[in-house]
């Protein structure tokens, strides 16, 4: 027997019918001998409907009142889920944030969960009963309910399964498993049976969308082992997910080494939501960058990679990094406020980017998996903009209209197509 934390997405949780979907996998766990707690989100597009509605209600909205908006979707689905589930004969209730309580810290619509007192849920659980909680929220010292920031719901459910100890959490998705490049793209992409969590951390900031990265840092801190799995199995046939394991994320130390040796790269991860800006003629002096960045900073515009190019020889040299997209309109206008404190001639930009990456704890062994992409890229005429590497990683930009070809280049250099793909 185990104690099992089981979170659904928006789209496993979308509708009627995927919630007693959801409901009969739940159970089929329970029915296992095992304690189970579910984190749910909101059904798919709700999220986004009630942040419209408040908007449309005000401009300057009240941050705790927001949070009592849209902290309703997920309220609705612990309530249906558990409906669904006692409607199966299961014993089951809903437990809100405050119930808990998940006490949280900061700010409205971006809060930290600071503690969960788990007693109660622990006994709830050792009892049979199966705890439905939603995700996204918690409550803070003044008794005002919060939520986590989009992506909030893995984030509860790691920290759930660190509150009650749990063997495992189970995050169900639309997808099986973590891949080694998005299957979408490259067909011979390959399901992977283990990642460790500073490879899914990597892969999660550089553009993987299978789990949020703020929960797979907390896992790696708390030591939370996750397993990623997808509801839409077949309905025809019971499933528990050791029966049809999806990618379990581990720490190193519990990696087997024969599979560290084997797999120098684990996956390869793309993004095109990032910009690049570019300043010409930055005076070459001290604090000359920090008057780049530290604008940006203020203006909470998160900075990825960085390149300062050899400098002239009047004293000048050229400055390019990446920012989210979205920023991209605000990052332009703090830097036309800020050039007279640069100092730099022209600001150019470049939304027609995509970030590519290669990650992999073989890389802390293994020469050479750099000069690997440089040459596969360069053989089929993609050029690269910028780059930035880690311990385990290696990014580089390029034209967004080359993003496929490199993900398929890329993944066939590194020995990464399934054998069995056609």
């Amino acid at each position: 027997m185990a104690r099992i934390v089981m979170k659904f997405g928006g789209t496993s949780m979308a509708g009627i019918e995927r919630i007693r979907r959801v409901a009969q996998i739940v159970k089929q766990q329970a029915d296992a001998g095992h304690e189970v707690a579910v984190v749910v989100s909101a059904m798919a597009g709700d999220t986004d409907r009630l942040v419209n509605f408040c908007r449309e209600a005000s401009s300057l909205y009240d941050p705790a009142e927001y949070d009592v908006v849209v902290a309703s979707g997920e309220q609705v689905t612990s309530g249906l889920l558990s409906i669904a589930l006692q409607s199966l004969g299961a014993k089951a209730r809903s437990w809100l944030g405050w119930q808990m309580p998940i006490r949280t810290i900061e700010s409205h619509s971006k809060a930290r969960i600071e503690t969960i007192d788990a007693a109660d849920l622990i006994q709830s659980m050792q009892d049979g009963q199966i705890a439905i909680i939603p995700g996204f929220q918690g409550i803070s010292k003044d008794g005002r309910i919060t939520t986590l920031g989009r992506g909030g719901s893995d984030t509860s459910a790691v920290a759930i399964a660190a509150a009650v100890k749990a063997d495992r959490c189970d995050i169900y998705t639309d997808v099986d498993g973590v891949y080694t490049t998005d299957p979408r793209i490259v067909t011979k992409a390959r399901k992977l049976k283990t990642v460790t969590f500073e490879e899914m951390l990597e892969l999660a900031s550089v553009g993987a969308k299978v789990l949020q990265t703020r929960s797979v840092g907390l896992a790696m801190k708390e030591g939370v082992r996750i397993q990623v799995l997808s509801s839409f199995t077949d309905e025809s046939v019971n499933y528990t997910a050791d029966d049809l394991p999806g990618t379990l994320i581990i720490s190193e130390d519990e990696m087997e080494t024969d599979d560290m040796e084997r797999q120098l790269i684990t996956g390869i991860a793309h993004d095109k939501n990032e910009s690049k800006i570019t300043l010409t003629r930055v005076p070459d002096k001290p604090g000359a960058v920090a008057n780049i960045f530290e604008p940006l900073a203020e203006a909470a515009i998160n900075v990825d990679m960085i390149v300062q190019n050899v400098g002239r020889d009047k004293g000048e040299t050229d400055v390019t990094f990446t920012a989210p997209t979205v920023d991209l309109d605000k990052t332009m206008q703090v830097l036309e406020a800020a050039q007279p404190d640069i100092g730099y001639n022209r600001l150019i930009s470049d939304s027609n980017v995509a970030k590519i990456s290669v990650v992999g704890v073989g890389m802390k062994s293994h020469a050479g998996i750099a000069s690997t992409m440089f040459k596969a890229l360069a053989d089929r005429g993609v050029n690269i903009q910028a780059i930035t590497t880690s311990e385990i990683k290696v990014s580089v930009l390029i034209e967004e209209d080359y993003t496929e070809l490199a993900l398929r280049v890329l993944h066939t250099a590194y020995g990464l197509d399934s054998e069995d793909a056609t």
